[in-house]
């Protein structure tokens, strides 16, 4: 895909909303895993609560700070042994995310408009990473979010009202 002259800088102004958008609302859901209950899994194939957790905070990492050095880093990003709540991971991943939407904001058409290869398997303007990793990050979340209710915490709102947040309102009128 060859990106014209401004395309790619029109590219990141549209998309990037949406991306803060959705930043929000992930970390919000990684706030939202109960402490002490992290090692939740569906099944045992699937990852835990706080892996799946992880996996997205680092994912957005790799994937935006890629966008922003103009090449992929594929060394892994371990979670801190420090990091034990859900919490410690969206503290993270906002302060991350913060940093990587600056300086994707300051780059220029040609550092937009460039081609990354993402594993030898994906070749694409840097700036269509914007919308792939929103969409990695979406299906995680999906998943995480279906986690919460099981592992005795609340769905806090994604695309408007969820059944806790509403729930939530309704108590704090009555109160």
């Amino acid at each position: 895909m060859v990106l014209q002259a401004g395309q790619a800088l029109f590219l990141m102004q549209t998309i990037m909303p949406v991306l803060q958008n959705e930043g929000g609302t992930t970390r919000s859901l990684l706030e939202a895993i109960p402490v002490g209950r992290g090692d939740y899994r569906p099944d045992d194939k699937a990852k835990s609560a706080m892996e799946l957790g992880w996996h997205i905070a680092a994912a957005q990492q790799r994937f935006l700070s890629g966008m922003a050095a103009g090449g992929f880093d594929f060394s892994p990003i371990s979670k801190p042994e420090t990091f034990q709540t859900g919490a410690d991971i969206a503290g993270w991943y906002g302060e991350k995310f913060a940093k990587n939407v600056a300086t994707i904001s300051a780059l220029s058409d040609g550092e937009l408009a460039k081609v990354l290869d993402f594993r030898g398997v994906i070749q694409l303007p840097a700036v269509a990473f914007l919308t792939f990793h929103i969409n990695h990050e979406v299906h995680h979340r999906g998943q995480l979010s279906t986690y919460l209710r099981p592992m005795g915490g609340k769905v806090p709102p994604i695309y408007g009202e969820s059944y806790d947040s509403a729930e939530a309102k309704k108590a704090a009128g009555a109160a």
